[in-house]
């Protein structure tokens, strides 16, 4: 019996205990949290997008800034039958004061973006500009069933000019938004170039309001405030002007050019070419236009500064020169080429079918001798070539501030074994030798490469003021340098240099073309193309790449003429004008 009561007694005890923790919950927790609740009823967040920030060149020109205008937005709700004729007075309304917006596309527009669920007024025209607007404000405005906001809208007032560098934004995707959710309430992000790499820098940072509404969502008072970020500008190396003389005298040509600081790696200009008119993505191009890019056989929409892999041929054999020399060959290191050396059953050939005759450094370089490389990389072999060019950048992304810049490939034979599962031959070794098999670059890290023959440090190429890093120190031997450079001076200043025909400059310089030949053409081009395109697509690379003054190096330029053959003809007047348009802007102070 005395048991059946403590049983009955525990069982009243936690009968209590569970009622008294019910009454606590609702009593003291639940208050807590439907006050919180009630505060979120009243108390609205409100974010605000600071303006992007302006990209500026080195002389403080806007490259990328932001044109003033408005939107016009339509009370949501207004597609039922009951309220159709409303919306169609607001549709008509806006068509009659901007004939431009035809009906049926804001129809359209307004039921797109419209939804039971949508509270805030519908975007039906995303921007006007200020000066076609002005005038009409207080018509749209005095109307409670239209909104009229202030917007912003990125322009690129250089159209075509430097588009792969400074980029360009175009509407945020979703998976934009996953990424950055600042992104959610600006609406855009950068796309490419300068505006991708340094969007969290231009975006800036929110501003925040905390304001009481009442039960009508009426404002009635602002109760916190956070101010968006405004100091978010960007400014670059690049000179504009500079950048609009360079697209002028490569007009009708396909490729790139870069001129860079040979000691610090600032570029004053870089363009890829053909380039396209960024303002054309901000509102998202059209299916026309993009398809017109995409079809073009010169590849606008590929930044060949960074993306662009091509042979190097043979502005490669510096570099080449001197692993022979750091690996053991002799500076009075000599061939005899009579125009072809044989490996197996095969010749390979020198560029001048009957040969240079005896050939040292020096004159390997000037004249481009084939043979000389050809026998001097037997004697060291493709790994230490290879471990050589490493060093000095190739194969290796530079750093430049253009996402997803490509490696290209510095070959050796584990590259071949891992890549192709094949041995690595005699004449793959040849052929590397002179920049052409499977070694590829792209011109931004042969300007680098560039600047280290001028400067003997290997810089980080840079577009932002205070992205500079100190450049690399590579050790090696001076002596050697002295032969790599007089060879380099003969190709533009002796006689028999392989550009001394094409140079016309009141600076003096050094450099080496180089023609790289076309490995392959996409099949799915190949098929569209006429017999006359691809004879020329067919045709090889042209390129110089030049430091200047040679006695107090200050630039390197380097050009790439897609299909222009021989690089001393294709670039020769392109690379002269440049030095002479750098010693007139005053970069240049003692030629």
């Amino acid at each position: 019996m005395k048991n059946r009561v403590n049983i009955a007694l525990i069982l009243i005890f936690i009968v209590l205990l569970t009622l008294l923790s019910r009454v606590y919950f609702l009593s003291i927790k639940s208050n807590t949290y439907y006050e919180e609740l009630s505060k979120r009823n009243y108390i609205k967040k409100v974010f605000e997008v600071p303006n992007r920030g302006i990209i500026k060149d080195r002389n403080g020109v806007p490259l990328a800034m932001n044109k003033i205008g408005f939107s016009i937005n339509i009370k949501p709700h207004l597609r039922s039958y009951k309220n159709m004729y409303k919306l169609d007075q607001l549709v008509t309304l806006i068509n009659k004061h901007l004939p431009q917006y035809e009906k049926e596309k804001l129809y359209k527009e307004y039921k797109k973006l419209d939804s039971n669920y949508k509270h805030d007024f519908v975007k039906v025209i995303e921007f006007i500009p200020y000066d076609d607007f002005f005038d009409k404000y207080t018509i749209f405005n005095s109307n409670d069933d239209i909104k009229i906001k202030p917007e912003v809208k990125r322009v690129y007032p250089y159209g075509k000019n430097g588009s792969h560098i400074i980029g360009y934004v175009g509407k945020a995707t979703k998976r934009d938004i996953e990424n950055n959710e600042f992104s959610k309430y600006s609406g855009i992000i950068g796309k490419n170039g300068l505006e991708k790499y340094y969007n969290n820098k231009l975006q800036g940072k929110l501003g925040e309001k905390s304001i009481k509404v009442n039960a009508l969502n009426k404002e009635i008072e602002v109760l916190d405030e956070i101010e968006p970020t405004s100091n978010n500008d960007l400014h670059t190396s690049i000179d504009i002007e500079l950048q609009k003389y360079i697209q002028k005298i490569f007009e009708g040509k396909s490729g790139a050019v870069i001129v860079m600081d040979s000691n610090n790696g600032e570029v004053l200009a870089a363009g890829s070419y053909p380039e396209f008119d960024n303002n054309i993505f901000v509102d998202g191009i059209s299916v026309k236009d993009w398809e017109a890019m995409r079809n073009d056989f010169n590849h606008p929409f590929t930044n060949k500064l960074v993306n662009g892999k091509y042979p190097p041929g043979s502005v490669i054999k510096m570099g080449i020169a001197l692993s022979f020399l750091e690996n053991g060959l002799k500076p009075d290191f000599e061939v005899y080429d009579n125009g072809f050396i044989k490996i197996g059953r095969r010749n390979f050939r020198c560029w001048k079918t009957t040969g240079h005759g005896r050939v040292g450094f020096t004159k390997a370089i000037r004249e481009s001798c084939d043979d000389f490389f050809y026998k001097g990389s037997l004697e060291i072999g493709i790994n230490k070539i290879s471990k050589t060019l490493a060093k000095y950048g190739i194969g290796e992304e530079t750093g430049i501030e253009l996402t997803n810049e490509f490696y290209a490939t510095n070959p050796n034979k584990d590259w071949k074994q891992h890549k192709f599962k094949q041995p690595w031959y005699i004449g793959d070794t040849i052929n590397a030798s002179i920049g052409q098999g499977y070694m590829s670059v792209t011109p931004m890290q042969i300007a680098r490469y560039t600047a280290f023959l001028a400067s003997g440090k290997l810089p980080k190429p840079h577009f932002a003021k205070d992205n500079f890093e100190e450049p690399k120190e590579i050790k090696f031997n001076p002596a050697h340098m002295k032969i790599i450079r007089k060879g380099m001076y003969e190709v533009i200043n002796h006689k028999k240099g392989t550009a001394t025909n094409y140079i016309n400059s009141k600076v003096t310089i050094a450099g080496k073309t180089g023609t790289a030949q076309v490995v392959t053409i996409p099949q799915e081009e190949k098929v569209r193309m006429k017999e006359s395109e691809l004879e020329y697509y067919h045709r090889s690379h042209a390129w110089l790449t030049t430091y200047g003054p040679y006695k107090n190096p200050q630039y390197v330029v380097t050009v790439l003429v897609e299909h222009g053959g021989h690089g001393g003809s294709a670039a020769g007047k392109v690379v002269s004008q440049i030095y002479d348009k750098l010693l007139e802007m005053g970069y240049i102070k003692n030629k």
